[in-house]
């Protein structure tokens, strides 16, 4: 079991949503130290004035160019000294059917983005905070570090026009394994999590009618997740030293429809 207590966890994409309610939930609930990689400066400042400068530090990072990523983690090593966890939450939707309303196939250009971003920049971040982690010393379980990469349900039952976010959250399930047997030489767990629909501020500002059909999807309790209860998931994936190598659904039993 890894304790969080001044541990340092680097979020990709970790100025909103989600990530944003984990980094507030690890430093408010568990005393953990987080840094914060994304895109939006002032969502990323502002979040560091609010968790207070000595818990937190936010670098503009884009996850799909590797020298940001290793200027952020070399930032992070030069505030805290160290990385312990690697969250994943950084992603894009960007929807669009195979074939456009006159049959003709849509730009590849658009599936290669969402793969560059979702996947290979996921799997860049990853693979850079274990290089940091392999230099920790091993806690008494043997223990250097934990990476946990964001899933969807769209990995399984992705929807019409979700060919290229779908491919994305597969491949992100299908690194649980081998790098989970790759990196316990090193002490390092891997897994996923894959969540449903969870009350962000995005989505609370959808329109009503859209917010209610979405949550007609959902099984069972019928209702959006809370942040935190995914945020205490992500805790529950560092803290439980037997999980490893596996996805966590993350959905009140959701099946999301076709469309």
């Amino acid at each position: 079991m890894m304790d969080l207590e001044n541990k340092v966890v680097v979020i990709s994409g970790g100025a909103s949503g989600l990530g944003l309610a984990t980094a507030r939930y690890l430093v408010k609930t568990k005393k953990a130290k987080v840094a914060l990689f994304d895109m939006n400066r002032e969502a990323g400042m502002a979040a560091v004035e609010e968790l207070g400068d000595e818990n937190a530090i936010f670098i503009a990072t884009d996850v799909t160019e590797e020298l940001d990523v290793d200027a952020a983690l070399n930032a992070t090593m030069k505030k805290f000294g160290a990385i312990h966890v690697d969250i994943n939450a950084a992603g894009i939707v960007a929807p669009k059917k195979i074939l456009d309303s006159n049959g003709v196939a849509s730009s590849i250009s658009n599936f290669k983005n969402v793969i560059n971003v979702n996947l290979v920049g996921l799997y860049t971040v990853m693979a850079k905070c274990a290089e940091k982690m392999a230099l920790n010393e091993p806690d008494q379980a043997g223990e250097r570090g934990v990476i946990i990469n964001v899933s969807s349900g769209a990995a399984w039952e992705g929807q019409i026009g979700q060919c290229a976010y779908g491919a994305s959250k597969s491949g992100v399930n299908g690194i649980n394994i081998p790098a989970a047997r790759e990196l316990v030489a090193i002490g390092v767990r891997v897994n996923s999590i894959a969540p449903g629909l969870f009350a962000t501020p995005m989505v609370d500002a959808l329109d009503p009618k859209v917010k209610n059909a979405l949550i007609d999807m959902c099984e069972a309790p019928k209702r959006m997740g809370n942040v935190d209860e995914f945020a205490s998931a992500c805790a529950f994936l560092v803290e439980n030293g037997y999980m490893n190598g596996r996805y966590l659904r993350l959905d009140a039993a959701t099946v999301m429809q076709s469309k």
